[in-house]
């Protein structure tokens, strides 16, 4: 396996020196992430300019809330700063983050997501002075002078994040890769995204395996167990309070610690997520544990991908303990 890392450094000066330090590690894979307080691409510039052999991408950039030319100019740009190692990562995001947060429309999410992969691999692909056309069912786009002066590469990886049956069957049928979530556990994806992935594919007329499965791996290192069992216990909670991602939890049979998150979202009560969480879901989820044990839970991971995205907790988490997490993630599963 060669594990890339998600940039969780706080803000954009902390995620630059980690995807530095991931590439001094070893690393193969340094991601940038979106939310309300934190742009996608922004970081990755500098990055560009200041590694050279690191992949670089977004895992991930917010599909709806740019326009379709806005994101593959970004990826072009990017691309072309790194010499070709940029990597494209979109999630649709829940109905609230882009209504509420962002202000703009949101319906038939996977049907959307399928024709924007669709329209930026066109305009990654189109050639020099005869302009650029689309015409889908959700974009219009007529651009009779398009140009793109300097293309690394004719094709950029996009990657798409999913969850439930339909979005990963989009990734199955148009991505590069699905990006797992953070709480999809190993059962999952075994049981779950990897089918539903070669059923799409099949169904697209595409070769078994063009969709790789890249998940998210809460890793939480510390020498006290229950302290680094505690952090991964916080982010997962967190996440359980969002309605979408029960399924999980009613495959695993613990609806009830679906309900119990979003009785603790009320109060944002942390400490009440984490209680929810059984350690035997943590185990499914996460690599949660000492240093000794660490190499060996990242092994369980090897049987569904090769290139997992190692993920330090937040939630609730203590700066300071953040990086030092992140200095004993590069430390152990670096080359």
């Amino acid at each position: 396996m060669q594990p890339g890392i998600i940039l969780t450094g706080g803000s954009a000066a902390a995620d630059l020196d980690l995807a530095r330090r991931a590439e001094a590690a070893g690393f193969a894979g340094a991601y940038a992430i979106e939310f309300f307080n934190q742009h996608g691409f922004a970081t990755l510039g500098a990055a560009a300019a200041s590694t050279r052999r690191i992949r670089l991408g977004t895992a991930i950039a917010n599909a709806f809330t740019r326009s379709p030319l806005l994101h593959a100019t970004a990826a072009m740009d990017l691309d072309e700063l790194s010499g070709g190692r940029f990597v494209l990562g979109l999630g649709s995001g829940t109905r609230r983050m882009n209504q509420d947060w962002y202000g703009v429309p949101f319906s038939r999410p996977a049907a959307r997501m399928r024709e924007l992969v669709t329209l930026l691999r066109s305009v990654f692909a189109a050639q020099k002075g005869i302009g650029f056309r689309f015409e889908g069912e959700f974009y219009r786009i007529s651009v009779p002078a398009f140009a793109r002066p300097v293309r690394v590469r004719e094709e950029i990886p996009v990657w798409v994040a999913g969850v439930n049956r339909l979005m990963v069957g989009t990734a199955g049928a148009v991505a590069d890769a699905l990006v797992g979530h953070p709480i999809a556990s190993r059962r999952w994806h075994r049981e779950r995204s990897l089918p539903w992935l070669r059923e799409a594919e099949n169904r697209a007329g595409r070769p078994e395996g063009s969709c790789a499965l890249v998940p998210y791996v809460l890793t939480s290192i510390h020498e006290d167990r229950g302290l680094a069992v505690q952090d991964a216990k916080q982010q997962i909670g967190f996440y359980f309070t969002v309605a979408v991602y029960r399924s999980i939890l009613e495959f695993h049979g613990l609806p009830e610690v679906a309900d119990a998150c979003r009785r603790a979202l009320r109060g944002f009560d942390v400490a009440a997520m984490a209680a929810a969480i059984p350690d035997s879901l943590v185990d499914e989820i996460a690599i949660a544990c000492t240093p000794d044990e660490a190499r060996d839970r990242l092994e369980q991971w090897r049987e569904l991908c090769d290139h997992p995205l190692l993920y330090a907790p937040t939630v609730g988490v203590p700066r300071e303990r953040v990086r030092a997490n992140q200095d004993a993630i590069l430390e152990l599963f670096g080359r």
